[in-house]
């Protein structure tokens, strides 16, 4: 992901910013506790980097989404934001991936980016019947707005949510400095979302350190991370996520849904795994981690 990609990140405070302070009221009307449901996944399946290593050796790139399926149990579904799929595709990924595992498909950007919302009721009807398809394996489904979509659009996306089936969760990622340098337009739009029960994405990347809101909007959160290489920051970076999950948990956080970017995402699985082994040692879940393949040593004897 190129968004907020920094070439040098000596001089980045990659600090997180305090819990917007209505965050926790919100989680606390969530009401009695229930599990969690938690999701860690990558965005994308395939990969050649990782056959022999987290897929088969010679596996054929065909497969990939089957052992994608028995490794993670998310994808942060890009491909959709290029086109709408068949129902044939829809449900040969449904039926690829195991019981639990949850697609999350990014928005034509046809709807986003080049119409910015307006005039689309043909096409996101189109989208949302696609994606239903997913029957249980739907996620949630996000809204990447541009860099140019900002807070005077407020109405289109105020009308645009309008329209979305409450069956679809949906939540939505802005990438306009004015949503969050003006308190004004902040509030405006996390009325908007809450109103609709619409949720927000944060992502955590060095170049823009402001779209990191944390604004909840619903008991649900969204997280979007981009690391630089397995640097050492990119784990004191999840360490604090890690800390900062398990107040959002303490205070009724329902579900979280957290996608981990790499460049070129050969390294993403290392640091998911590092992701995982943290959640469950510091917030007491039993996710499973991805298991690596041993490759037999050639000559070894047996």
């Amino acid at each position: 992901m190129d968004f907020g990609k920094l070439q040098d990140i000596s001089r980045v405070d990659f600090t997180l910013p305090p819990t917007h302070p209505d965050t926790l009221p919100l989680l606390q009307q969530a009401g009695a506790y229930t599990k969690p449901q938690v999701y860690v996944g990558l965005p994308v399946w395939v990969n050649k980097a990782w056959v022999g290593k987290y897929y088969p050796a010679r596996m054929p790139e065909k497969e990939s989404l089957l052992w994608y399926g028995k490794q993670f149990n998310t994808i942060e579904l890009n491909s959709t934001h290029y086109h709408i799929p068949s129902p044939d595709t829809i449900d040969r990924w449904r039926n690829t991936v195991p019981h639990g595992f949850t697609f999350c498909p990014k928005f034509p950007q046809l709807i986003s980016h080049e119409a910015a919302l307006r005039s689309t009721h043909d096409v996101t009807a189109a989208f949302c019947e696609a994606i239903a398809g997913l029957e249980d394996k739907l996620g949630e489904a996000f809204l990447q707005l541009p860099p140019y979509f900002g807070p005077n659009q407020l109405p289109d996306l105020d009308a645009f949510l309008q329209f979305i089936p409450e069956s679809i969760p949906i939540t939505v990622e802005l990438r306009n400095e004015g949503w969050f340098t003006d308190n004004v337009a902040s509030l405006e739009l996390f009325e908007v979302l809450e109103k609709h029960k619409v949720g927000t994405v944060m992502t955590d990347v060095a170049g823009r350190r402001d779209v990191l809101h944390m604004r909840l909007t619903t008991p649900s959160a969204m997280i979007r991370f981009v690391g630089n290489g397995l640097h050492p920051t990119d784990y004191t970076r999840i360490d604090a996520w890690v800390e900062r999950l398990k107040e959002w948990f303490a205070n009724g956080l329902q579900q979280l849904y957290f996608f981990v970017h790499e460049p070129d995402n050969t390294l993403a699985p290392e640091l998911e795994t590092y992701l995982v082994e943290q959640l469950n040692k510091v917030c007491g879940f039993d996710l499973k981690p991805p298991k690596k393949f041993v490759q037999p040593v050639q000559g070894e004897l047996f």
